[in-house]
């Protein structure tokens, strides 16, 4: 996560003041809204919610400024009104008239929710692509020819809200983020580690960064452009270049308007799908318990960390072989490759007989049959696993056609994400489906037409290239065709899972196959006889995956007066690290304050959840104050309900929304100012 706060966005972040108590049906709602500007934005929000939740009868009460009350009168069936998860994510969401709330595609969410959960180190979802410019860059034209794009392209101006729940955001204005160095001021492998250090404020656009190193003299430039794998995809970003060309071509200025179709209409496409078909195919094709998903025999820990790189190349005859060898058999290359890919899985589980292999696959989502589609910046699929059972008595042909089938099965349903998956099976354990991802594609590459206009103007560009990402999995490989015809091979691995050396032999084994597969002798050759042709190389070894232990505990930040208050400032992943610690130090109440760090959510009602401490000072007559930043304050919420319902005193709870430390910090502030103090 970037260092840079949110506070720096289009608006500042929101508060919700509530007093929750078990109120009978048909009470209405009071929530004291903090943050809002003007009376004029207070209008807007309470216009946003009658919008989006028509069950509530929405009116609003200014008293003076920073001061507003909502009250939420709901309908009449019967039961009492909750502030739910898509009511929180209106109150709390982007400042009001600064962005369109869309539902996340899919992969999303899982990419989103993992980015914000993970605080230690470097998001493992960034990514950097690098290329040469050779000719004359002018400052201004390049700046105005990305602000351009932005203004064109709406996945420019998108950012992601996760207070309540997780949601895209569809921003009015993004400015082009770019910065220039010099050669002589940083080197370059400096400046790529510098700039996946400063990461990216997830909830503030745009979500891709430029970074040009000018050269000395009339050497070319380097340009690095840096994307988030939440929001964009390779494709994506290759389609961004071909409009900031033209732009660049034109002066610095995209004739026309927004792009469409755009996320928005991708939205609304997913919305009118019927999901009965999908349900039904992964109902009985997702990956079993027992699957093999390693691409390594269980070992113990590597000693390494971060992510690392290795490439591999099968030279072009090799390529065309075994091109001719999977069309024989009716299949295309990438269906030999994940044949192969099934083999190493096979043999690193170590058993005999017949075994379900499980690995991911990546769809683009781009040949949906929504018109339009394959111009479309943004991520519209993700990977999906891919389960097939490997027998080594069976033709090896058998296993290709197999894989074949089953891609295309999955190809109807680009749109499912592995947490629908989990839902529609029964898994829901969190545990990851698989453990490897392999990718077939290429980049959508620069028009010659293009090309030529630049060299017009004294301009040459190379293809970009692939500089640096995180490894999300444990290996994921990236295959795609050179200029030449070779078949490129590069895979991104997580250090603390594979060691440099066993991933290395993991990619080498797999090129071995490739090449061989084509020369074997036999036309009706055995998954065993294929099996075979490693006998005599080990199998690479993977650490085992402990999963991470749980948390539930309070922590005392500072000690308040006897007697007084008590303020829980309630921790789940996702919420701002550092926020809370930075409004201990700053209050000036007589309040004790504590955390109480949770390992994600409670369930309803879920009082339990409170530790012995926090029930015992209530129960001694101290208020209890729930407070929750981010993620945290549908935690908060949850929390009070399952003290204050069934007859429990009421019990104030203070919620904000996304945002960085520091306007976390200030926005608890500013909603704890809102209730009486008590003295003790």
């Amino acid at each position: 996560m970037s260092g840079r706060d949110a506070a720096a966005g289009p608006g500042p972040v929101l508060v919700v003041v509530h007093e929750v108590a078990d109120r009978a049906p048909g009470a209405a709602l009071l929530l004291d809204v903090r943050g809002l500007r003007t009376d004029a934005d207070a209008e807007l929000l309470a216009a946003r919610i009658a919008e989006r939740h028509r069950g509530f009868q929405v009116t609003l009460d200014c008293a003076g400024p920073g001061g507003h009350t909502l009250r939420l009168l709901p309908g009449t069936d019967g039961g009492p009104a909750l502030l739910g998860p898509e009511l929180l994510a209106d109150l709390l969401g982007p400042y009001p008239g600064t962005g369109e709330p869309l539902a996340l595609a899919g992969h999303q969410r899982e990419l989103l929710l993992e980015a914000v959960t993970r605080p230690d180190g470097p998001d493992r979802h960034l990514e950097q692509v690098h290329w040469t410019w050779t000719g004359p860059l002018e400052r201004a034209r390049f700046r105005a020819a990305w602000q351009s794009v932005c203004e064109r392209e709406s996945v420019l101006r998108a950012a992601f809200d996760w207070a309540a729940q997780p949601r895209l955001v569809l921003h009015a204005r993004a400015d082009a983020d770019i910065v220039h160095h010099r050669a002589r001021d940083i080197g370059w492998r400096d400046l790529l580690e510098r700039d996946r250090r400063q990461g990216f404020a997830l909830n503030r656009p745009p979500l891709l960064r430029l970074t040009v190193l000018e050269a000395e003299a009339d050497g070319p430039a380097r340009i690095l452009l840096t994307y988030h794998r939440a929001l964009l995809d390779e494709r994506s970003v290759h389609l961004l270049l071909r409009e900031f060309y033209r732009a660049y071509l034109a002066g610095g200025r995209l004739p026309g308007g927004e792009r469409r179709p755009d996320l928005r209409d991708h939205a609304r496409w997913l919305a009118r799908q019927n999901t009965e078909g999908a349900r039904q195919l992964w109902t009985r094709t997702a990956p079993p318990r027992h699957a093999a998903t390693a691409v390594g025999r269980r070992g113990g820990a590597t000693r390494q960390s971060g992510a690392g790189r290795l490439y591999r190349r099968l030279a072009e005859p090799h390529t065309s072989r075994l091109r001719s060898w999977a069309a024989a058999r009716g299949a295309g290359e990438s269906s030999a490759l994940h044949v192969v890919w099934a083999l190493l899985l096979y043999r690193a589980a170590g058993i005999e007989g017949p075994l379900q292999v499980s690995f991911g696959v990546r769809l683009s989502g781009r040949d949906i049959l929504m018109p339009g589609a394959a111009g479309v910046p943004g991520l519209l699929a993700g990977p999906l696993p891919m389960t097939v059972r490997v027998d080594p008595a069976q033709p090896l042909a058998d296993l290709l056609r197999q894989v074949r089938d089953a891609l295309l099965d999955m190809a109807a349903y680009p749109w499912v994400s592995s947490d629908r998956i989990r839902e529609w099976t029964g898994r829901d354990d969190g545990e990851r489906l698989t453990d490897t991802l392999v990718s077939f594609d290429g980049p959508a590459e620069l028009p010659q037409a293009l090309r030529e206009e630049l060299r017009a103007q004294g301009v040459e560009v190379a293809e970009p290239r692939q500089a640096g990402g995180g490894a999300g999995l444990p290996l994921t490989v990236f295959a795609r065709h050179e200029n030449g015809g070779a078949l490129v091979l590069n895979a991104v691995y997580d250090r603390s899972s594979l060691a440099d050396a066993d991933a290395s032999a993991a990619l080498g084994q797999c090129v071995s196959l490739l090449r061989a597969l084509a020369e074997l002798p036999d036309q009706h050759a055995t998954v065993g006889q294929a099996l075979d042709l490693l006998a005599d190389v080990d199998v690479p070894s993977m650490a085992r995956l402990l999963p991470r232990p749980g948390r539930t505990g309070a922590r005392k930040l500072r000690t308040g007066a006897p007697g007084a208050d008590l303020i829980c400032l309630v921790l789940v992943a996702g919420a701002a690290r550092g926020a809370y610690e930075l409004f201990a130090r700053r209050h000036r109440g007589p309040e004790e304050v504590v955390v109480l760090d949770l390992a994600g959510p409670p369930a309803r009602g879920a009082a339990g959840a409170l530790p012995r401490e926090l029930t015992e000072a209530r129960a001694a007559g101290r208020r209890l104050v729930l407070c929750g930043s981010g993620p945290g304050a549908r935690a908060a919420y949850e929390l009070a309900r399952g003290l204050a319902y069934g007859g429990g005193d009421a019990v104030h709870v203070v919620m904000t929304g996304v945002s960085g430390p520091e306007s976390s910090a200030h926005a608890l502030a500013q909603g704890l100012a809102a209730l009486p103090v008590r003295r003790p």
